[in-house]
């Protein structure tokens, strides 16, 4: 008993000391910023480990490309040939190629470059998201509230996914949260210097993404416009308006004249690389693209979306968010239904902790306010087809980009929710101290058993988050070890970094010019993100489209050595099954004529043998002798025409040949009735100057007329093989 005074006393100190700490250290600060910075080590790991060829949303490459052209002072690509050296969703004008996207996101990548690397900028993205929603919770409610909602949206599968990948979302989140922050801080301090910096952010996110911006801003514009006309101000003879009057209209001066001030910096960009103020440069890319009912359409990818499509397309993509794609999935959904209510349930009955908070109807506007961006987004969001497009087949489970990407365009809800599961976290916390505190006998004891309670239902809730991250990050971790088999041939030669800090695919002293393969049309970095050129075309590694005017991309690089990728299988990195790539040297071939000499393998089961060579001009057809082993033939071209032959080849013949053509030859071999298989061999040719000029020919062998695979590369049933080399010959 004697020692209880002296226990008393010491914890009575202690008490006190930690008291006295407290005072000292702001704690949601210093919360926000611990925060920001796992935001911050978190994207740099999923951006480099997760991402490291980038995602299946080919919009990466886009923007990356604008960065690299942003780094060099142009708005605009002027590639050597016309054609070849089209990047994806770059629109064609007098004055060059330009990105169908603003420049916003892809300069805050520029800068990340600057500083090191692409995934810096990442990184510093990501931890404005986190830090600024939880400076937004702060602002509105408490530290601990802001605490919470910072690992609620660090927590979130579409915030995980997003800040390993370059597309716009988050870096636009990062600024409307700057803007709202700002905003609501400006509200509470009466700050005319926060003011300006809200209206400066939403400029930018505004020349970021225009529509975004306005969905996320609505509420906070019907605020302002909303106390605005109840002060009173506005028809208050001028000589009488109060200091408070002037000083909220100061405020929204500010706030409004530098929002319009990226309204006319949006324009102004318009007019620079379309010729039109009020034409995007997304509506000059696709004039029927953008939000809006009625036809809509992208690259003959075309739909009525009506009212009702949009209101079932963004049902099921709600669904998805709230079920999936949020911290904890659906539990974190409920929190955040349960926080709204909480606070509408605080707001109505005036049970909040702070006697002075209890009369301030200017605080629940405040955060009826962030509430209603649930609304805003929702609501904006179904006049947009993208959120259509994203689903895929509708008939089809996870399909669309959707699956892998999450539902991006409502990425901005992530704030509310986080913010609102943060209130709901922290009043079941306060509730729980309320009850603890009666049945022990003082306070310090009650807390710790509150503080306990909520660490056991933390380690409840993280296995739960870490369920729902953990399908969309292994999932696009999947996706990356098949893109890994695609671009080894450039991994081999030590041209890739991960996270693509650099640009191109070769890092010797030797100059390189790749053919890639047309996956999907005449867009370079479709698919092929990882690999780009140098906005002057002059870098070290250039790539082209292979079948497109190969001989002029050649001509034009005379000092770079040629090769083409070849691949087997088909590019769907999302079917689990990777594809066998290579690179292929190719010659540049001059000279009176030229000449393709080619070796196909004529197995044994082969009854007969029939050749079709040919060009735009005209063909020539010819049988040839079914013995198992080696067919040997030639075809010569020169200015006049071309000239099939070969050992064991009846009826060759001759056919004319355009000044500039594409020459095919297919070599037909029947196993049996309606049975067997081809080879086809590709090269172009120039009859139309001094020289024949010719490039080496592609070699491919065709099971089926229409499933055609790299010759050489893979397996092959046996006797099967196609060698070919094209030669300069004097007549």
């Amino acid at each position: 008993m004697s020692g209880q005074p002296a226990d008393s006393a010491a914890t009575a100190t202690l008490r006190a000391a930690v008291d006295a700490a407290r005072d000292r250290l702001d704690r949601g600060r210093v919360a926000i910023l611990l925060l920001a910075f796992v935001a911050a080590v978190v994207s740099f790991l999923v951006a480099t480990r997760v991402f490291p060829y980038h995602s299946i949303n080919h919009d990466e490459g886009v923007y990356l490309q604008q960065a690299e052209m942003l780094l060099s002072g142009r708005l605009f690509l002027r590639p050597p040939v016309d054609g070849p050296f089209h990047p994806w969703f770059f629109v064609v004008s007098e004055q060059g190629l330009y990105s169908k996207y603003q420049p916003v996101p892809a300069a805050v990548f520029a800068l990340g470059r600057v500083l090191g690397g692409y995934p810096i900028a990442l990184a510093g993205i990501s931890a404005g998201v986190v830090a600024g929603t939880a400076a937004l919770a702060r602002e509105l409610f408490d530290w601990r509230v802001g605490a919470v909602a910072g690992v609620l949206v660090l927590a979130s599968p579409l915030f995980l996914v997003h800040s390993g990948v370059y597309l716009p979302y988050a870096v636009t989140a990062a600024f409307e949260l700057c803007f709202a922050v700002a905003y609501l801080r400006g509200e509470r301090t009466s700050s005319r210097r926060m003011a300006a910096i809200a209206g400066g952010a939403i400029a930018i996110a505004f020349f970021a993404r225009p529509y975004t911006a306005v969905l996320f801003a609505s509420p906070f514009i019907l605020h302002a416009v909303v106390t605005l006309l109840r002060s009173g101000a506005w028809r208050t003879p001028f000589e009488d308006v109060t200091d408070t009057q002037q000083e909220l209209f100061v405020r929204r001066l500010l706030t409004a004249g530098l929002g319009t001030v990226g309204v006319l910096v949006a324009l102004g960009y318009n007019v620079l690389v379309t010729g039109e103020p009020f034409v995007f440069p997304y509506q000059a890319f696709a004039p029927e693209d953008g939000p809006g009912f009625g036809h809509r359409e992208i690259l003959g990818h075309e739909e009525n979306y009506t009212l009702e499509l949009g209101i079932e397309s963004n049902r099921r993509v709600l669904s998805q968010l709230f079920t999936e794609w949020v911290a904890m999935g659906i539990v974190g959904a409920g929190l955040a239904a349960a926080g709204v209510v909480a606070t509408v349930g605080s707001a109505v009955l005036g049970r909040v902790r702070d006697a002075s908070e209890r009369a301030s109807a200017a605080l629940v506007a405040r955060r009826a306010v962030v509430a209603g961006m649930f609304v805003s987004i929702a609501a904006g969001n179904v006049a947009f087809w993208g959120n259509f497009n994203i689903l895929g087949a509708l008939t089809v489970q996870d399909d669309g980009l959707i699956h892998s990407l999450g539902p991006y365009y409502h990425y901005d809800v992530l704030v509310p929710t986080a913010v609102f599961g943060a209130v709901a976290v922290v009043w079941a916390a306060d509730r729980l101290g309320s009850l603890a505190a009666p049945r022990f006998p003082d306070a310090f004891t009650a807390g710790r058993v509150a503080v306990a309670v909520v660490i056991v239902a933390a380690g409840v809730g993280a296995p739960v988050a870490a369920d729902a991250a953990e399908r969309p990050l292994t999932h696009n971790a999947g996706i990356s070890e098949e893109l890994a088999a695609a671009y080894e041939p450039f991994e081999q030669e030590g041209g890739l970094s991960m996270g693509n800090a650099a640009i191109g695919g070769n890092q010797t002293d030797d100059k390189t010019l790749t053919f890639l393969t047309p996956v999907y049309g005449p867009w370079l970095n479709h698919p092929f993100q990882a690999v780009r050129n140098d906005p002057d075309f002059d870098g070290p590694s250039l790539y082209a489209l292979g079948d497109y005017d190969e001989l002029d991309v050649a001509a034009a690089n005379p000092d770079h050595e040629l090769r083409r990728y070849v691949m087997r299988g088909a590019w769907n990195p999302v079917d689990g099954e990777s594809v066998t790539a290579e690179l292929r040297p190719v010659e540049r071939v001059s000279g009176e004529s030229v000449r393709l000499d080619a070796a196909v393998g004529i197995p044994a089961a082969a009854e007969s043998v029939s050749i079709r060579a040919g060009g735009d001009a005209g063909q020539t057809y010819a049988a040839a002798n079914a013995s198992e082993g080696t067919l040997r033939l030639t075809l010569t071209v020169n200015e006049t025409g071309a000239r099939l032959a070969g050992e064991g080849i009846r009826s060759a013949g001759t056919f004319a040949v355009e000044d500039r053509d594409e020459l095919t030859v297919t070599v037909f071999v029947s196993t049996g009735p309606s049975a067997g298989f081809s080879y086809q061999l590709v090269f172009p040719i120039d009859t139309g100057g001094d020289e024949v000029r010719a490039l080496s020919a592609t070699r491919e062998r065709c099971p089926v007329p229409d499933r055609c695979v790299p010759a050489g590369l893979g397996p092959s049933p046996p006797g099967q093989f196609a060698n070919t080399t094209v030669t300069a010959v004097s007549e």
